[in-house]
């Protein structure tokens, strides 16, 4: 057995002997996995109870002076019989994610007359697809904003940290690629805007790539074959055009197959020094060989780790795995995106290039301190799937994200301040590894209760806004009931009108899918969603 299972494995059995204990404890708050929300099982029961619903309480008090934690998150009294509830964590800690699939898929399905399940629907993917207007950091590694403003419900704020890694290059000395491509050729991709829009998609990539880049492609149905070995783009682009043109649809889908086939090739084909990384083309409804998408990167582990391949994730199809392909992303140190269209195709493989060939940063993670003294409550918006035990933030051999020039990450809170508070509100942190030397950095950067104390809407910081409606939005889509939350109809008002203002045509489009959505339910006009009393949080 080798070290690295070993090493999984014992985290894996840490972890649900922890799951264990706190099932037994019961009744408590969810603590310690730095997310600031709770379980459904924890939501519920304390719903019933009468409890607040949902956001993390911060208790009073600074940080030195939080009671010792047992590991099952509880607090033994003095006679060491019974057990109370350990004030709850005030630390929110989580992976990076750079990813936008959920919300491109999401406008697919609504311009199609239909509402995305609420599964698929990532609020952190959805606040990622715009621009933030963040001050980038000179150099690799990150900047860290820290704003907010009153969220419109209540005593609650809205609290957004941004992360963002510099720019590409303006001379393009970015160390050359050498890229995998494995296509989907399978029955379903025949359908229009699947292998059709794949095939354009390399096709602008070739376009866009350099003489000194690589590429080889691999393809797979219920097969996977090699149809180009690595080749440099240099001389050789029209026997590149030539293979992706003979590209044709077959029958069944076994992703497994072409993820192993690829990361082979990959492996063979591996450049010192280059940016290395599989590409995934694919609708991702895999129903032949191994499903799963764990199984699936056990297989080619070491070519994930002995070289640093990452994985790039294209997701097509009006039908689509997301759930897989967000998944093997995740586990496979890279990022997803949705391409429903050929102008999708062009940003993200012209526009936005640089930032899915070069890496600046892995493992990245952010912690957030907010501050016992101000804060009562806080939740963050999203992330579920990407949080991190608190005390692993500093773990680099715990798994973080990836990110590459020119990205931005936002979280964004609700927070809930103690009446009449003033002063620190919340510090957050961003710890990641230099892709070359593996050296850890990081970056720190915080925000005042006077910051977080204006209006959001028809408030100066434009941006701010458009990450409010986009976080509402996928809020609405998947259920919830934050604070503050404004009807379908009044939120596509008010991104018509940053629209306008911003001259961002990616906000238009926002609005909309907002008034798809509100179409498609039945035009609910400026009832409230959720049905909840102001001031809670689901």
């Amino acid at each position: 057995m080798s070290t690295t299972w070993g090493v999984r494995m014992e985290r894996r059995t840490r972890t649900h002997r922890s799951a264990l204990v706190l099932l037994l404890v019961g009744g408590m708050l969810v603590t310690g996995c730095g997310a600031g929300g709770t379980s459904d099982e924890s939501k519920a029961d304390r719903s019933s109870s009468g409890g607040p619903r949902g956001g993390q309480p911060a208790p009073s008090g600074p940080p030195s002076a939080a009671p010792e934690q047992q590991e099952d998150g509880a607090q033994r009294k003095d006679n060491g019989d019974d057990r109370e509830a350990a004030p709850p964590d005030y630390l929110s800690t989580f992976a990076l994610d750079v990813d936008t699939a959920s919300y491109g898929y999401a406008r697919r399905l609504l311009g199609d007359g239909r509402l995305p399940a609420p599964e698929t629907v990532r609020p952190e993917e959805f606040v990622n697809s715009f621009r933030q207007g963040y001050e980038r950091p000179e150099g690799n590694g990150f900047s860290v904003t820290v704003d907010g403003t009153r969220a419109g419900a209540g005593d609650w704020s809205l609290v957004r940290v941004g992360l963002a890694t510099g720019t590409a290059d303006d001379t393009g000395e970015r160390p050359p690629a050498a890229l995998t491509f494995v296509v989907d050729i399978s029955g379903s991709m025949g359908e229009p805007g699947r292998l059709d829009l794949a095939k354009k998609s390399l096709g602008i990539l070739t376009d866009e790539l350099r003489d000194d880049d690589s590429v080889s492609l691999v393809t797979f149905s219920g097969e996977a074959e090699t149809r180009l070995r690595m080749t440099r783009l240099g001389g050789n682009r029209t026997e590149i055009r030539d293979a992706v043109d003979e590209l044709e649809p077959a029958d069944s889908t076994n992703v497994a197959a072409g993820v192993e086939r690829g990361y082979d090739e990959a492996v063979e084909g591996h450049r010192k020094g280059a940016n290395n990384r599989v590409v995934l083309l694919s609708d991702a409804l895999a129903n032949t060989g191994e499903t799963d998408a764990d199984a699936i990167l056990e297989r080619i582990g070491d070519a994930r780790e002995e070289y640093g391949i990452t994985l790039f994730g294209v997701g097509v199809g009006s039908d689509y795995g997301d759930a897989l392909m967000e998944r093997l992303t995740n586990k496979g140190d890279g990022n997803t995106t949705y391409i429903g269209d050929e102008t999708q195709a062009r940003k993200v493989f012209v526009d936005q290039l640089p930032a899915h060939v070069e890496l600046r940063a892995r493992d990245a993670k952010a912690q957030v301190a907010f501050d016992r003294e101000t804060v009562k409550q806080f939740r963050l918006i999203g992330y579920e799937n990407r949080k991190v035990a608190d005390e692993d933030f500093r773990d680099d051999g715990v798994d973080g994200g990836e990110a590459g020039p020119g990205h931005t990450v936002t979280a964004l809170y609700a927070v809930r301040l103690r009446d009449g508070a003033s002063g620190r509100v919340a510090t957050a942190t961003v710890r990641w590894l230099d892709p070359k030397t593996r050296k850890a950095h990081e970056e720190t950067g915080s925000v005042e209760s006077g910051a977080v104390d204006g209006k959001l809407w028809g408030g100066k910081n434009s941006r701010l806004q458009v990450t409010a409606v986009a976080a509402y939005f996928a809020d609405i889509l998947r259920g919830g009931d934050l604070p503050g939350t404004p009807a379908l109809g009044e939120l596509s008002r008010h991104a018509r009108k940053l629209a306008a203002t911003t001259e961002d045509s990616s906000v238009e489009k926002l609005a909309t899918a907002i008034e798809q959505a509100d179409r498609i339910k039945g035009g609910d006009g400026d009832e409230p969603p959720g049905g909840g009393s102001e001031g809670e949080i689901g």
